[in-house]
């Protein structure tokens, strides 16, 4: 694929070609604020420190209202070929976190740990194929698929279908939703809605939720006049996952931060990442893989300042040739935290993504 796709319930982007590809936020920012680029599309990674897949395109589409892909040709049968790191082996993982987290000496509070599966198609993949049968299933949320060249991953295309925006700006208005806090969905109906209620009165998934708002307010607050934070989170809910979501709404100072600025120093938010995000962010650096785009944000942003960028969660990397797909998910691990449990969680979430390609992942 090369090109850009961001399909939200209310508008859709689409970006093709290159006048310029980015690999470093910073100069994507300059060439906004110099007026020498008039849009950048693309994604962040996860780790800031990573090369970011930025591009000025040469061809945009922006329409209003929701993606309505015609009738989809069926996918190649896609299957699961390995779990990286192992079931067994993430469950240890978590435990390990559990017992550091319960040491009141060091100062981590919260660490979330990610695994991810691989799966092989019978013949090659067609990104936008793959993102309208996304959206065919989750017709809510914000479905993506970015071009991963300008980050030194020729051909490769970030794909997924997350609930959560990051952050939006229009013109001094800045808002965001931020999720923190997931039970899975269950099939049967008052065993789902009793689930729901848990999660709202769960102290530990509560705790986890108020880490990522108390964040977010001490990072916008030094660049609003106003900012709107409720007392209390609510209930959101997936095909297969119940969030806990905090509407934030804030008047940006002039001169206002631009979108994609405003990225940058939202994200990793402790949603994805814990509680203090650098020594959170070190930390999974030395026990997991590399995460390359999970976790990062997927957006736009125009001349104005104005943009969207969402949370590259529900997502996967798909190889140049088409033929592998490497899904990620994650899960909030704090000191209360049950190691099978969490392994439950991401199980769930794999679902987001997997099942749009006729795949599921193995329970344990």
């Amino acid at each position: 694929m090369n090109g850009f796709l961001l399909a939200q319930p209310d508008s859709v982007v689409r970006a093709s070609g290159s006048r310029r590809a980015f690999d470093d936020a910073a100069a994507a920012v300059a060439a906004l604020r110099n007026g020498s680029a008039e849009l950048i599309v693309g994604a962040l990674p996860f780790d800031p420190s990573r090369s970011a897949a930025l591009n000025e395109p040469r061809r945009v589409s922006h329409t209003a209202g929701p993606w309505r892909p015609a009738a989809l040709p069926a996918l190649p049968a896609v299957r699961v070929v390995t779990e990286i790191p192992s079931a067994a082996e993430h469950i240890a993982r978590v435990t390990k976190l559990v017992e550091q987290l319960n040491d009141q000496a060091q100062p981590l509070r919260k660490v979330v740990a990610a695994r991810s599966v691989l799966a092989e198609a019978d013949s090659a993949l067609d990104p936008e194929l793959v993102a309208g049968h996304l959206l065919t299933r989750h017709p809510h949320a914000n479905v993506f698929a970015v071009d991963l060249t300008p980050a030194g991953r020729p051909g490769a295309t970030l794909l997924g279908a997350t609930p959560e925006v990051l952050v939006a700006r229009h013109g001094d208005t800045v808002t965001l939703r931020p999720l923190a806090g997931t039970l899975p969905r269950l099939a049967d109906p008052d065993a789902d809605a009793a689930q729901a209620r848990e999660l709202l009165a769960s102290s530990k998934n509560r705790d986890e939720h108020a880490f990522v708002i108390d964040w977010i307010r001490d990072i916008l607050a030094p660049v609003c006049t106003e900012l709107d934070v409720p007392d209390s989170p609510e209930l959101v809910h997936t095909t297969e996952v119940w969030h806990l979501a905090t509407p934030i709404t804030g008047t940006l100072r002039d001169p206002a931060p631009t979108a994609l600025e405003l990225a940058i120093m939202l994200h990793p938010t402790p949603a994805v990442c814990g509680t203090p995000t650098p020594l959170a962010l070190d930390t999974i650096s030395h026990i997991e893989e590399d995460r390359g785009f999970y976790g990062g944000a997927v957006g736009w942003c125009d001349a104005r300042g104005d943009g969207e960028w969402v949370v590259a969660i529900r997502c996967a990397e798909l190889s140049a040739d088409g033929r592998s797909i490497r899904a990620f998910a994650g899960g909030g691990i704090v000191a209360a935290s049950d190691p099978h449990a969490e392994l439950d969680e991401t199980t769930a979430k794999l679902h987001t993504l997997l099942r749009g390609l006729q795949c599921t992942v193995p329970e344990h």
